[in-house]
């Protein structure tokens, strides 16, 4: 996975709330076993009416908002456990979800394909959708090792929370066998203690 310190991005704001699972990715995409290409079809239902269509009102469609960072409403993920859901969405470029609720299985397939969960405040995401909506423009900083987002104009920022081993993974671009890789030299080291003690 490619290591995340911090990101300095614009934002897509997608406001709306209980945005499920298939929502995200349709059911009728998911035969691939690959994480790749699923981004083609994120949000497929939203953004192609059914003559295939880009749909103008969708956000993703919109071209004043860009960036690797998507602003959603409370309860993100939620549905059905397809890791696909996380596939799409890194696939597609964004590297940072942010809402005031997760989904749990969602947000932990999320960290394991290197894509950030940042879990606010519901006021403070309402900061940040009422200053993307004025300024499609505003810069938003994710600070991992800190584990404090900003936005960079006003300087309003607000901590949130990471599991130590997942940000530990994310800060170095491990996934789980990646962390497992880079113990070898401990793990071993121990089987040889073990070895001498038989």
């Amino acid at each position: 996975m490619k290591k995340f310190t911090t990101v300095t991005s614009t934002a897509v704001p997608l406001p709306n709330e209980d945005i499920d699972t298939d929502q995200i990715i349709p059911a009728r995409f998911l035969k691939a076993t690959t994480r790749e290409g699923f981004g083609e079809n994120l949000f497929r239902d939203w953004r192609y009416g059914a003559d295939g269509r880009p749909q103008p009102d969708f956000v993703l469609n919109n071209s004043l908002y860009r960036g690797e960072i998507l602003v959603a409403g409370r309860n993100f993920g939620c549905g059905s456990s397809r890791e696909h859901a996380a596939w799409a969405l890194a696939d597609f470029g964004f590297r940072v979800v942010v809402s005031s609720f997760f989904a749990d299985i969602f947000a932990a397939n999320a960290l394991n394909v290197g894509l950030l969960p940042v879990k606010v405040s519901d006021p403070f995401l309402q900061q940040l959708l009422a200053a993307i909506a004025a300024d499609p423009g505003t810069a938003i900083t994710v600070d991992l090792k800190g584990e404090r987002i900003a936005i960079d104009a006003t300087g309003e920022s607000e901590q949130f929370a990471i599991d130590p081993y997942k940000k530990l993974c994310l800060l170095n671009g491990y996934d789980d066998i990646d962390y497992l890789l880079n113990l070898k030299g401990e793990i071993e080291a121990f089987e040889a203690r073990m070895a001498g003690r038989q």
